[in-house]
Order: structure tokens, then C-alpha cells, then sequence
């Protein structure tokens, strides 16, 4: 009797917490935004995604052309989710296209099926956001003391949350697309991309959870951390961290790119150190691409023309 009682018991458990999930995930979804000027395909929108770990902001989950629950799709997660699908809605004006890429690559058979889940930036707190926090443990204590002059505002080492941003992509994001949405939840289908900062970040991502993602799209990736400057003490700390966490190169593809006009102008003085870095960890040109771009600046216009590349790199069938 004891026994029937503890199943029945558990049994009702697992049900109300399935049923608590499917209700809380039903109620993060909110409707298509139908005016988005989109290329192809529907963008559902959460205005603001419950989580611990940051400050919860919006969340755009891209739907290729024919999205069906009768089969299954990798997923890319993106930062500075508010550029990647329509112009008229960005502060500058300008896009990634990325539902127009997609849908190109996807109907002309090149990449897997996929959808795109973008996270929003908060302008305020994006580079605290999007540092690789762990690099920072490569500095010494005069070090820390100069991080308020790399920044715009008064900073110190407790403001920066690029591991909680992680693990709300992790702990928080990526467990609701996987039971919301017909995706395969493997590392082999979880890839990550971003600009800039969010090249970064796409870089520390795959570094600090090589279970999760398969591969990282770097593009533009801002090597100095912060404001570019000489003897700077962020790149410095950055590429160890780099030396120390790549990661395995048996089972993993890493992606950087970078221009030569407005910001990315400091960038091809790194590319040399790069290469030496994935290249000794075992990487070579099936795995490993760091392209450069003469004649691009850093802007949505220069990325969307070659975000393809990318693309195709990660996530080709």
C-alpha cells in the first residue's frame, strides 16, 4: 500500500511539473510581431525573459520559412539580438539580414535547417555583459585599478557579469527553446555568434561551455576589451585566457574575422596571435578560419555582406 501511494504520489510530482513548465513557457511566448519587415519567415518576441542571473531583457526567436514541429532544427544564439532582423527598428539603422541569409542558405540545401534565437543588449551594461569575465583573473591588483580608465563610468571588477550572462544562455535560455520549440539539443547543433563585444563573447562562450556549443562565429572581434590602446592590459589578459580554454579542436569549429576601417582598424595586428594560439591546440582549415576583410569597417552593413560565411563554416550539411 505504501508503495502504491509513494508511485501515485511522484507520479501526480512529475506531472505538475510538467504541466508547470509547458504553462510558464506558454506564457513567455508572446505574439508574432507581425510589423517586423522581415526577408522570410516570423519572429516571436518575450519582452522581458525571467532569470537570476542578469538583468532580464528582450528575446527574439527567428522561425525559418514552413517552420514545423514535424522536424527538427539546430539552433544559432545571438547577441545584440535587436540588429540582426530589421533595420527600421535599430538605432542606426542598419541590420545583420540574417533572415534573409538564412533562408538562402537553408532553401539552397548549403546549411542544416536552423532557427536564430537573438538576445537583446542593454546599451548601458552591454560590455559588462559581454567581457570575458574569467579573463580578468589574469590581471594583478594595480591592473584591476586601471579598469575605470578602459570604461566610460566608474567600473569595478563585481560590475562585470559576462559568467552570469552565460549561464542565463545556458541554465536559463537554451532549456526553454530546447522544450518550446522542434529543436535538437545537442552540442552538435548549438552553435553562437556576435559581433565586436559579442565576438567576445561568442569566443568565451564556446571556451567555458564546450559541452554545449559546437561552434562559435567570431566576427569583428574586439581584441582589445575596451577602449584600444598601447600596452593594453584587456587584450593582454584576454589572449591568455584564450591560451588557456580552447577547446578541444577533436570536436569543436571556431570562426574570426575582422576589417581594417573605423574601430576594426586595431584588429589585424591579433590576427597572427590568433592563428598561433588555435593552431598549436591542434586546429587547422577544416576547423579553424580567421579571415580578414580589407576595406570593412565595423558595422552591421560590413557584416551582413559576409555573414555567410560564417554561416555556411558552422553549420554546413
Amino acid at each position: 500500500m505504501k508503495l502504491s501511494y509513494y508511485s501515485f504520489f511522484l507520479f501526480f510530482v512529475i506531472i505538475s511539473c510538467h504541466s508547470e513548465k509547458k504553462d510558464i513557457n506558454s506564457k513567455l511566448i508572446s505574439k508574432e510581431l507581425k510589423s517586423s519587415k522581415l526577408f522570410a519567415g516570423k519572429i516571436l518576441r518575450i519582452d522581458s525573459f525571467p532569470t537570476k542571473y542578469i538583468t532580464p531583457r528582450p528575446i527574439d526567436i527567428w522561425l525559418p520559412k514552413n517552420y514545423s514541429d514535424s522536424k527538427k532544427y539546430a539552433v544559432l544564439y545571438m547577441h545584440d539580438g535587436q540588429m540582426l532582423f530589421d533595420s527600421t527598428t535599430t538605432w542606426n539603422k542598419q541590420e545583420w539580414k540574417i533572415d534573409e541569409v538564412a533562408t538562402n542558405l537553408i532553401q539552397q540545401n548549403i546549411t542544416k535547417d536552423f532557427i536564430v534565437v537573438g538576445i537583446h543588449n542593454i546599451s548601458e551594461i552591454r560590455w559588462l555583459d559581454l567581457f570575458p569575465e574569467k579573463s580578468l583573473k589574469y590581471l594583478n591588483d594595480k591592473e584591476i585599478n586601471q579598469l575605470e580608465s578602459l570604461s566610460n563610468k566608474k567600473v569595478s571588477i563585481n560590475d562585470f557579469k559576462g559568467d552570469e550572462y552565460l549561464q542565463f544562455l545556458v541554465k536559463d535560455l537554451k532549456p526553454y527553446i530546447d522544450t518550446t520549440f522542434s529543436v535538437y539539443p545537442d552540442k552538435e547543433n548549438t552553435f553562437v555568434a556576435g559581433s565586436s563585444m559579442g565576438g567576445l563573447m561568442s569566443m568565451y562562450a564556446i571556451s567555458e561551455y564546450p559541452e554545449i556549443f559546437e561552434g562559435a562565429a567570431c566576427i569583428s572581434t574586439h581584441w582589445p576589451g575596451a577602449k584600444p590602446q598601447k600596452n593594453n592590459i584587456l587584450s593582454k589578459s584576454i589572449l591568455k585566457y584564450v591560451e588557456d580554454n580552447i577547446p578541444d579542436s577533436k570536436n569543436h569549429k571556431i570562426y574570426f574575422d575582422y576589417g581594417d576601417k573605423t574601430l576594426d582598424k586595431h584588429y589585424p595586428k591579433f590576427s597572427s596571435t590568433i592563428d598561433s594560439l588555435y593552431f598549436l591546440k591542434g586546429y587547422n582549415s577544416s576547423n579553424f578560419k580567421n579571415i580578414f576583410f580589407p576595406g570593412e569597417n565595423h558595422s552591421e552593413k560590413s557584416w551582413q555582406k559576409r555573414i555567410h560565411i560564417p554561416l555556411t563554416f558552422l553549420l554546413k550539411k
